[in-house]
């Protein structure tokens, strides 16, 4: 009986759990909706911007190329044996454009985005910052959590960008620079292949992953124990729960959007 009793309390704990993050996701989105743009509120955003956005170029764009070139190596030899290594170039900027890009990128801000809000609001939730809002008659979520979530949603796609054009100059200088790729090949299959709805499939996942980045970072963060290890557990179900939402929004948004694409395919080909 111990064990039932064990089970059930973890599955309500868990219940429990994803309703609260609901209701903080809820309130969240309301503040988004409802609060003005005043002077305080763009101060705020601005920092976040500067703080998720261009302190996390570096290592996105590293990232992004070494995406690029990592693609390339394990599928040259392939297209080699059966005599389409002049498609590299479709390959490599369709693969980056709509998966590799925004997922890797995805899950490399997750824990340096994503973990920092948490630890930051971690440690305000431990010495008592966040209660100190309530009591001046502030909304902690309306100060706190809709900068950093309205950052990440207006930011990451723009970060996904530069992670997808140095992963595709990735691949490109490792097919046509180590692997001799003809250079026009590379180019013009790409560019037969590629179109906008293949850039913006990956962007349009990006908004998603950002979202879910941001609120389950701040969510852990207004949530965490007391202490320095509670701090520490919050950022690794920060890091964790973000990847496994990343990669769950990747399948359903994924197949969503095919559908999408497969219904208006067809109408926009009568059209044309």
């Amino acid at each position: 009986m111990s064990l039932i009793e064990q089970l059930g309390r973890r599955t309500y704990d868990r219940i429990e759990g994803f309703g609260d993050l609901c209701r903080f996701s809820g309130r969240t989105l309301s503040w988004m909706l409802s609060s003005a743009l005043t002077r305080r509120n763009l101060k705020l955003l601005m920092y976040q911007l500067y703080s998720v956005g261009v302190l996390s170029i570096p290592v996105v764009m590293i990232t992004g190329m070494f995406i690029g070139a990592v693609l390339a190596v394990q599928t040259v030899e392939q297209f080699k044996g059966i005599g389409m290594l002049p498609m590299m170039g479709t390959i490599v900027n369709l693969s980056v454009l709509r998966e590799l890009g925004p997922v890797l990128a995805g899950v490399l801000l997750a824990g340096r985005v994503g973990g920092g809000m948490t630890a930051e609001l971690g440690t305000m939730r431990v010495t008592e910052q966040i209660d100190a809002l309530w009591v001046m008659g502030s909304s902690p979520i309306q100060v706190l959590v809709v900068p950093r979530v309205m950052a990440c949603i207006l930011l990451i796609p723009v970060l996904v960008l530069y992670a997808n054009a140095m992963g595709i100059l990735g691949g490109y200088i490792v097919s046509v620079k180590i692997y001799d790729v003809n250079s026009s090949d590379f180019w013009r299959y790409a560019s037969q292949a590629v179109t906008l709805w293949d850039i913006f499939y990956g962007l349009i996942k990006s908004v998603f992953f950002g979202a879910a980045i941001s609120v389950i970072g701040c969510y852990k963060g207004f949530r965490c124990t007391s202490g320095a290890a509670g701090v520490g557990r919050a950022c690794t179900e920060s890091f964790v729960a973000s990847c496994v939402v990343i990669l769950a929004l990747d399948f359903f948004v994924g197949m969503g959007l095919n559908t999408l694409y497969n219904a208006f395919h067809p109408i926009q080909s009568v059209l044309q």
